[in-house]
């Protein structure tokens, strides 16, 4: 089986989409303001739990300009009482 080229994004050291990672900030934002909660208090539980994420760090998350490390979004998703799915919804 022959190896395939990884694509453009891959090949320059980025992790993922900037489309996709603009959609699920887009969606961690909506989960959040659904809760009623503000990046202030989403960001202290993320530290209280042991993940260094500041409010400024959310906000750029929830609008694509920082990734999100997969223990953060473990930690997102028991934080605003969501599924996986609803995180990586990209519809």
């Amino acid at each position: 089986m022959k190896k395939r080229d990884a694509p453009e994004q891959v090949q320059r050291g980025q992790s993922m989409n900037p489309k996709i990672e603009a959609r699920i900030g887009k969606n961690i934002r909506k989960l959040r303001e659904k809760k009623k909660m503000t990046q202030n208090g989403v960001s202290l539980r993320l530290q209280l739990k042991g993940c260094d994420v500041t409010r400024s760090a959310l906000a750029k998350i929830e609008v694509g300009q920082r990734h999100l490390y997969p223990d953060e979004i473990v930690l997102l998703k028991e934080i605003l009482g969501v599924s996986y799915e609803e995180i990586f919804d990209l519809k």
